[in-house]
């Protein structure tokens, strides 16, 4: 309880502390992240390790630096993305690259899946699609309860729709969809066993879903990333749309899933150091290999 009121006092003291000094504080608190011992840093490096293994040990430690200062600014932006007004947060987006590829698609009467990965700031992405294309999407509840009313409330504050993920919740995504409307899904996060196949991340195998091949093959809705890029000295953030690789709609469930995965990694090459690193992405192994955590 202590600990949730603290989380809360910090995220209001934040939403109100003006953008550039925001990310300048938490740039400051990477940097010292990045030499105290501890899962964040540790979880980070060997993920960036495995990733680039083509790049020098130089290259990956600034990388590492780098990714841990935007890491900083990811926890304190929270308040802002999540308890300023939407039409606020909207005003710091400075420029949108690509959104045809989805008024294409509803030029044409179609649904269309938005995949928003572990990029830059996620949840401008998100306020951006929910107030544009009235998406709806799985919302996987908070493990701090007293803290999941709140993020609820923020990201349909801009009339994005939000359902569980439970059996009900897939079918009002497929529903969504056949009505030729938007839903929107994270499509780097480990799903639970049995939900998943190994498919090649950046070389190394990592457990990813099926569901968001399934739902693209069953209905035939487009996918289109959107992820927002986090502007340097507080400027605001850029959004950045790109449509899915062409083999992300093969039959071949094993096809489409590295496709999917093929797509997530080149969108993190326009910006690796905004990815999520610290994210366990590889924790689950195939049978027979040790954890890499």
């Amino acid at each position: 309880m202590l600990r949730a009121l603290l989380i809360k006092a910090s995220l209001y003291l934040f939403a109100v502390v003006p953008l550039p000094v925001n990310h300048a504080l938490g740039a400051l608190i990477g940097s010292v992240l990045a030499r105290l011992p501890g899962r964040i840093r540790s979880v980070t490096r060997t993920n960036i390790d495995l990733c680039f293994p083509d790049r020098s040990l130089q290259e990956r430690q600034r990388l590492f630096k780098a990714c841990l200062r935007e890491t900083g600014k990811t926890v304190l932006e929270s308040g802002a993305l999540w308890l300023r007004p939407g039409r606020v947060v909207l005003r710091l987006i400075r420029e949108v690259d690509g959104s045809e590829h989805v008024e294409a698609a509803q030029a044409k009467g179609q649904g269309i899946i938005l995949a928003t990965p572990h990029l830059g700031a996620w949840e401008v992405a998100g306020l951006y699609c929910a107030a544009h294309y009235d998406i709806t999407c799985l919302y996987r509840p908070l493990r701090m309860r007293e803290l999941d009313e709140l993020v609820r409330k923020a990201r349909n504050r801009a009339g994005g729709n939000y359902v569980p993920t439970t059996a009900q919740g897939i079918r009002t995504l497929y529903r969504t969809l056949g009505e030729n409307r938007a839903v929107a899904m994270l499509p780097d996060q480990e799903p639970q066993a049995g939900a998943g196949i190994f498919a090649p991340f950046f070389s190394t195998p990592a457990y990813t879903m099926l569901f968001l091949s399934r739902l693209t093959i069953k209905t035939g809705a487009p996918i289109v990333f959107v992820w927002s890029e986090r502007l340097s000295f507080g400027r605001g953030y850029r959004l950045h749309f790109r449509p899915a690789l062409a083999a992300a709609y093969d039959d071949d469930l094993a096809v489409s899933v590295a496709a999917i995965n093929r797509s997530v990694e080149n969108l993190i090459r326009e910006c690796p150091a905004q990815y999520q690193w610290n994210y366990r992405r590889f924790r689950t192994r195939p049978a027979g290999e040790p954890p890499l955590y």
